[in-house]
């Protein structure tokens, strides 16, 4: 399938006076959560962005955790069900949002356009960017109608990642990459050939993306090239979502994702593992 336009040709991140226009007009989806906890929604009921309902990343951005990763994507089934439930709609523009860094919102943006919504943008720095004012009350919902159709933005399994014919970038830590220190999977390392760039150095202090310029320079950095093949991945596929959305806003769109990342490439003993500073 062709490849879903993130924004309506608007491009995929959105600035907070922005949303305030806009605001009752579009649907607003809170992602905040990190991994360990605590869980999201108890930042959503502390205060969230009117007119916002939350989107709990692991019950409706992802199926259990399995030899397909940490976090696999949804079935087309779940995430429907999912967006139905929190009120999107096929027709009405949809922006996510997370606390600052949009690591969290970045996943939601990209399965919303994996499986076919037309218009999806991030608001950029999130909640602190918002800033005020936030409500408590959980806002009315009429159930939406979206429906899911899986394959509009390119993903590799791990074969494809093992053999990816171009720049694959390991968003995660640097030392994790190195191989220094895994927190989380029982091997540490990368894949063999994949390109250190943590997705981390994407955002300033205040959480906000870097210019398009400044990112446009990092990746080049690390190799990507217009019109060249470009793959991310990470620990489980969520911040390598970050790393797409950032590739987009840099002038390299249409980058692959390897859903499955380190979680699901280490759940095979037999596949190579790479340590140190180097591809």
């Amino acid at each position: 399938m062709g490849e879903v336009p993130g924004s309506a040709g608007r491009g995929p991140l959105i600035e907070a006076g922005e949303l305030r226009d806009v605001l009752g007009t579009v649907r607003l989806l809170d992602v905040r959560w990190q991994l360990g906890g605590p869980p999201g929604i108890e930042d959503y009921r502390k205060g969230h962005i009117p007119g916002a309902v939350f989107c709990d990343l692991q019950a409706d951005l992802s199926d259990p955790a399995s030899a397909e990763g940490r976090h696999p994507l949804p079935s087309p089934e779940r995430f429907q069900a999912a967006m139905r439930r929190l009120g999107v709609r096929n027709d009405v523009p949809v922006v996510v949002y997370d606390g600052e860094t949009s690591m969290a919102a970045a996943r939601a943006w990209w399965a919303l356009r994996y499986f076919g919504h037309p218009d999806v943008r991030v608001l950029n720095g999130g909640v602190r960017a918002w800033g005020s004012p936030l409500e408590t009350d959980d806002p009315e919902v009429e159930p939406g109608d979206f429906t899911a159709v899986p394959g509009h933005l390119p993903t590799v399994d791990a074969a494809g990642a093992g053999s990816f014919a171009g720049v694959l970038l390991d968003a995660r830590a640097a030392e994790r990459y190195r191989g220094e220190t895994e927190p989380i999977d029982p091997v540490a390392g990368h894949i063999p050939g994949a390109v250190s760039a943590p997705t981390t150095e994407n955002v300033g202090p205040d959480g906000r993306f870097l210019d398009p310029a400044r990112l446009r320079g990092r990746f080049e950095a690390a190799g990507v090239r217009p019109g060249a093949p470009v793959g991310a991945y990470c620990g489980s596929g969520v911040t390598a979502a970050h790393e797409i959305l950032a590739l987009e806003v840099a002038g390299f769109p249409g980058a692959v994702l390897y859903p499955g990342s380190w979680s699901n490439w280490v759940a095979d003993p037999a596949r190579p593992v790479a340590t140190g500073p180097t591809p």
